[in-house]
């Protein structure tokens, strides 16, 4: 399945990224780098949970799950995006407490090589894993890879500044750069997890899916609800992990041909061919009434 074999691509670059960027930044002298050292191992831990609850998921519904296994992804991705803005603060507390101190004293030049690659390639994960998620535990991969891409390469621009200060005989200002960047980056890349928080939660919660996914929802219930001459529709949705829930309540009037049972599921094959056609896993109820009160 793509999408399993993008969340192991996903572990491990971040093992390797771990290994490097702990040792790199240990050598160097610089907390940043170590920081994303940290932060890649927390990755690995969290995208190895994200493979097992895509698998858990795609086990699909049964007795004890009937309503299916898909609530498992936002769950998952809630409990990573948790972890690692604990993290963040974390690092940009430890930030602050190193600037009290006087600073820190890196090897400009090894860092600054560090930062480069670590923006190309945290860029490179990113960009592939985005254009491969059918996801939302791929997506919230493809963030925190982009987002990691940003922090890089903005240590990258901090680490030239230093460089300059060094060369200008201002190495006690240089040494005040990396901790800055360290409660920088911390606070920037804060936005990625809590962003992650916010739309688990909306799925739990059950509120209504993103405005793309609703607007093509939207789409079909007004294609089909004028091609059978209905007085009016009421859609309901929301969305867990890959499946969309999907309720919705057509009335029937007098100019409508739709009369008998058999009429009513050609509606719904109608309806099921077209929402197939937009690639979400479905959880579909359809009604009808003459009646609008029993419509809303």
């Amino acid at each position: 399945m793509r999408d399993q074999r993008l969340l192991l691509l996903s572990v491990w670059v971040s093992a390797g990224f771990a290994v490097v960027s702990s040792v790199w930044g240990i050598l160097s002298g610089s907390s940043m780098i170590v920081f994303d050292g940290l932060y890649s191992f927390a990755s690995v831990g969290l995208s190895v949970l994200a493979v097992m609850a895509l698998r858990f998921a795609r086990r699909g519904a049964d007795e004890r799950f009937p309503w299916g296994r898909e609530a498992a992804e936002p769950v998952v991705v809630i409990v990573k995006a948790g972890i690692l803005a604990a993290l963040c603060v974390y690092a940009a507390v430890q930030g602050v407490v190193d600037i009290v101190a006087g600073g820190r004293d890196v090897e400009v030049g090894w860092a600054i090589l560090y930062a480069a690659l670590a923006t190309v390639a945290g860029l490179a994960v990113g960009i592939v894993l985005r254009r491969g998620a059918r996801s939302d535990l791929v997506k919230a991969e493809a963030a925190e890879w982009l987002g990691d891409a940003l922090l890089s390469a903005l240590v990258l621009v901090g680490f030239v500044v230093a460089a300059v200060l060094v060369a200008t005989d201002r190495s006690e200002l240089a040494a005040y750069v990396d901790p800055a960047m360290v409660v920088l980056g911390s606070v920037v890349f804060l936005k990625v997890p809590v962003t992650l928080v916010i739309d688990g939660m909306r799925e739990l919660m059950t509120m209504s899916p993103p405005e793309p996914v609703l607007d093509s929802l939207q789409a079909v219930v007004d294609a089909v609800q004028e091609r059978y001459a209905f007085d009016d529709a009421v859609l309901r949705a929301s969305k867990i992990g890959a499946r969309v829930d999907i309720e919705m309540a057509f009335v029937v009037g007098e100019a409508s041909p739709v009369r008998t049972v058999t009429d009513c599921d050609e509606v719904r094959s109608d309806l099921h061919d077209r929402l197939t056609a937009l690639g979400y896993a479905q959880s579909v109820s359809v009604s009808f009434t003459a009646d609008s009160r029993w419509a809303e």
